[in-house]
């Protein structure tokens, strides 16, 4: 038998016995999802540090005023919906922008 034929061999029957390993569990429903970050955040300040590694732990505990829909695959002037605020209006000069505040 060649080298290359060995070799073929060889790495069939490594994939059979990797194929017939445990089979698969499927995960079940309910607990807590935690994520590993390779990095510390600098500060938990999310206008001020421009990185995923502070920006995503922290949208969790901070609001905006307003923020891009989730449910919307494309972001767009159109998908931006109120979040602490309740809505938003222009002065009729445009020059302020009010955003009246959602009330608890």
């Amino acid at each position: 038998m060649s080298l290359n034929m060995r070799a073929a061999v060889a790495a069939s029957a490594l994939l059979v016995v990797i194929s017939m390993g445990a089979p698969a569990t499927a995960q079940k429903p309910g607990g807590v999802l935690r994520q590993y970050m390779i990095d510390s955040p600098a500060s938990m300040s999310i206008h001020e540090e421009a990185t995923i590694y502070a920006q995503r732990p922290m949208m969790a505990v901070f609001n905006n005023l307003v923020l891009f829909d989730q449910h919307v695959k494309q972001n767009t002037l159109d998908s931006i919906v109120p979040d602490l605020a309740s809505g938003w209006s222009w002065s009729e000069d445009g020059t302020e922008l009010t955003f009246p505040l959602r009330q608890v």
